[in-house]
């Protein structure tokens, strides 16, 4: 296969993909005024439900822009060869390979950030603005930028810089030793992320005594659930949307709950979301979702190692000399499709993982409570109630609150 026909195979990937994407957006949004089914009557009065129609509207109107933008920018970079320009001059830096992958990533990931900066800006301040949830400072959102980008340079960094010393190291054997690496950060990541990486950006204080921390100890209690790890995170700093999640495992394990589900929800409604998330302990799903997670990695990186060396592959870029990096960026493009259909799967999977947890909730709390604060919560975020169902099978990784509400009431 020539170099040409496999740039042809790249752009079409990406082509193919956002006309995808696309006319699933569109089929989605015909659907934003159905009439809500019964089961939901009452989530949103009549001017709450425009509100939602409204806010579903202008997102779908600013993610179309945004797209339109994103797959025009890809394709001129592609068509005025882009990667062999920042190849080139990553090159006249050093001689250092390592150096080299480092320079090129990093330059196009921070000018693909800045290029974007204005839309999220858009979104933040003036979107979720309008619709009373953004609670963002500019001040904040300066400083949320400046600590990713750290957090990239030095976390995204350091794993590159070693994914790349391995390939030197080895060759088509490096996947394995990536895929060790990654599996150990993975978990060290799952253990510790809450108290290590959250309160780079986030407040987090232990539960206050009260009502509220009284009935969590109560259920804990009754469902045998050793529970000493319940904080409390400054949602509030950023937006008016509320959660809730389970992060951890062993000794480690912590629920941590938005101060705005806190201030959203009754007491019962927020121990009913908290049962959910401990069902999803329970159930195990946590380490499911950890060594399903290995498993993929562990495959995307060998299918990697079969291509990343390929000499098509790097002069599909007009880049004449292979090299990892340039590998990378064609692999990103040809392993996509499989990627969209792994992510099918694990979002099928997720969607179960839903339904039992919120089973476990049902049994072993209140399914009435759960289904109230459910509706709460899509309310206040105003939630799309009617989402497209092929939508939903490629884009969801919850239930719709129609579909966890009937299961609730079986």
């Amino acid at each position: 296969m020539t170099p040409q026909i496999v740039f042809y195979i790249l752009i079409g990937i990406i082509i193919v993909k956002f006309i995808v994407d696309t006319f699933l957006d569109s089929l989605n949004a015909k659907h934003f005024n159905d009439s809500i089914p019964k089961e939901l009557e009452g989530v949103y009065n009549p001017e709450e439900y425009l509100k939602s129609q409204a806010y579903k509207k202008e997102n779908y109107q600013f993610s179309l822009l945004t797209s339109l933008f994103s797959i025009i920018t890809t394709l001129l970079f592609f068509a005025f060869d882009g990667f062999a320009v920042v190849d080139s001059m990553a090159k006249s830096f050093t001689n250092n390979t390592i150096l080299i992958t480092l320079i090129f990533f990093g330059v196009i990931a921070f000018a693909s950030d800045i290029l974007t900066l204005p839309f999220s800006y858009y979104k933040t301040f003036v979107i979720e603005e309008r619709f009373g949830f953004n609670k963002m400072s500019i001040k904040t959102f300066v400083f949320d930028k400046i600590k990713g980008w750290l957090m990239l340079l030095i976390v995204g960094g350091g794993i590159l810089a070693l994914i790349t010393w391995f390939y030197q190291l080895t060759t088509s054997y490096f996947w394995l030793y990536a895929w060790t690496f990654i599996s150990f950060f993975t978990l060290f990541m799952n253990l510790f992320y809450s108290k290590l990486i959250v309160p780079l950006f986030n407040k987090q204080t232990p539960l206050e005594e009260g009502e509220l921390k009284e009935t969590i100890e109560s259920f804990a209690t009754k469902i045998g659930f050793k529970l000493h790890n319940i904080f409390v995170i400054d949602g509030s700093k950023r937006s008016t949307k509320a959660n809730a999640y389970f992060s951890g495992f062993g000794s480690q394990k912590r629920i941590t709950l938005f101060d705005t589900l806190i201030n959203d929800l009754e007491t019962n409604e927020i121990v009913a979301v908290l049962a959910h998330e401990v069902g999803h302990y329970k159930r195990k799903h946590i380490i499911y979702n950890l060594l399903l997670s290995i498993i993929l990695t562990g495959f995307t990186l060998f299918i990697l190692s079969l291509l990343v060396g390929n000499a098509t592959l790097s002069q599909a870029l007009n880049v004449a000399t292979p090299s990892f990096h340039i590998g990378m960026i064609a692999f990103g493009v040809l392993y996509s499709p499989i990627s969209e259909i792994t992510s099918l799967f694990m979002n099928a999977l997720s969607r179960k993982f839903e339904y039992q947890a919120d089973n476990y909730a049902k049994e072993n709390f209140e399914a009435e409570s759960l289904i109230s604060s459910l509706k709460k919560l899509s309310k206040n975020s105003l939630s799309n109630l009617t989402p497209h169902p092929l939508y939903v099978k490629i884009h969801y990784s919850h239930p719709t609150l129609y579909q966890r509400v009937l299961n609730l009431k079986k």
